[in-house]
């Protein structure tokens, strides 16, 4: 995910995004802990996704 594709969305959008991403963090985190992440570089991927939409909330603001 770019922000060059976040940056049009809605905030209302950024927030429901924002929630899927740290819900699917979180289950992540979860299977790395039971040894079932098969790519544990998911986490960061996820982590990274985060932060981009916290950026363009923060720029819509």
């Amino acid at each position: 995910m770019k922000y060059t594709e976040l940056k049009d969305k809605s905030l209302q959008e950024l927030n429901t995004m924002l929630k899927e991403k740290k819900l699917l963090l979180f289950s992540l985190r979860q299977k790395l802990k039971t040894m079932q992440l098969t790519n544990p570089k998911e986490i960061g991927e996820v982590k990274k996704d985060i932060a981009r939409i916290n950026t363009a909330i923060n720029a819509n603001k």
